[in-house]
């Protein structure tokens, strides 16, 4: 099993990084194979809308992107990390999930053949951090995540929220929260089904 974590900040380790890589590692340890992808660090553009995968379901602009398209489609299980910026992703992780539209696109056209059936058991999830305590504060971003999650064909199945941490480091002090990382590692792993 292909887990795939994404991680969507700016900062390099900040706290949606520290718990993504808790959760990584405890994938690993419970026999997932693991790849990391840090949205920051790629050369990926913004959704031209130019319609170039309407036919195909196949991405035109010729960047990094066509070498996350496979780890997406590949992957049993993808977790979004990021912190929260003005209630949704950074701009950097939102730029490749507008990519995911190539994806939409794609499914549509499988959907309409005969007898197709997407692949089974596929699952994403999230670890978002925020600073505030805003009861609202996640919704933006677990709306992205489910439509990003649809468009590729994968069960949206939550994750974990972290409220009122804001300082780079500062989820170091929170070591339920770690706990919680590591658990969503070993759960998405070994639970046949969203829990």
């Amino acid at each position: 099993m292909l887990v795939l974590g994404i991680h969507g900040s700016p900062r390099r380790g900040g706290n949606s990084e520290i718990l993504l890589d808790l959760c990584l590692e405890a994938a690993r340890q419970a026999g997932a194979e693991t790849e990391k992808l840090r949205a920051s660090r790629l050369d990926i553009s913004g959704c031209r809308a130019c319609g170039g995968c309407d036919e195909t379901g196949e991405c035109v602009l010729p960047d990094e992107m066509q070498r996350v398209y496979p780890l997406l489609d590949s992957a049993e299980r993808i977790v979004l990390a990021a912190p929260i910026f003005f209630y949704s992703f950074p701009a950097q992780l939102k730029a490749l999930i507008d990519r995911a539209q190539a994806r939409w696109a794609r499914r549509r056209l499988r959907h309409r053949q005969p007898g197709y059936r997407p692949a089974a058991n596929r699952r994403g999830y999230v670890q978002l951090v925020g600073a505030t305590r805003g009861r609202n504060l996640f919704q933006g971003a677990e709306l992205s995540a489910r439509y990003f999650y649809d468009a590729l064909e994968m069960e949206y199945c939550g994750g974990q929220l972290v409220w009122r941490v804001d300082a780079r480091g500062a989820i170091r002090q929170h070591p339920e929260e770690l706990e919680r990382a590591r658990e969503l590692g070993r759960r998405l792993v070994e639970q046949a089904y969203c829990s």
